[in-house]
């Protein structure tokens, strides 16, 4: 948890998002969840960034202190621990999935599937539901 409450730097609502997440490793993590669909730390960890367990738990931690992540039991082993977006982390993936558009059509050397962006054209509206539904189950 968060030991103490940040001062505001300003009441500008990109300035809120930013102090949330707006640091690479950040978003790596709730791309990873939304995208890639993974649940546990050492799925995360295992991301081809290359990321530090102590800043991976770092922003688990503050994800889950702002209310983005929750943080539970896995069903099927009861050691490991599952990391979820809730309701206000979903409400992200627009951001994220405009993010991921914009990179792969301006980027000459992105990863991203040709399917992807000619799906998210086609209909973005419905790309992003199909996400948003898939997170839900």
């Amino acid at each position: 948890m968060i030991a103490k409450k940040a001062r505001r730097r300003s009441n500008c609502p990109l300035c809120f998002g930013l102090d949330i997440f707006g640091d690479k490793w950040t978003l790596l993590v709730l791309r990873d969840l939304v995208f890639q669909r993974k649940r546990h730390f050492r799925e995360l960890l295992a991301s081809d960034e290359g990321i530090a367990s102590n800043i991976l738990s770092d922003r688990l931690k503050r994800l889950e202190a702002h209310g983005l992540v929750s943080r539970i039991g896995d069903p099927d082993d009861a050691r490991q621990i599952v990391y979820r977006l809730t309701e206000k982390g979903i409400d992200l993936v627009p951001v994220l999935v405009e993010i991921a558009y914009w990179s792969a059509k301006h980027d000459p050397h992105t990863g991203a599937p040709k399917s992807f962006v000619k799906a998210f054209e086609r209909n973005r509206q419905a790309y992003i539901q199909d996400i948003v539904s898939n997170l839900k189950h």
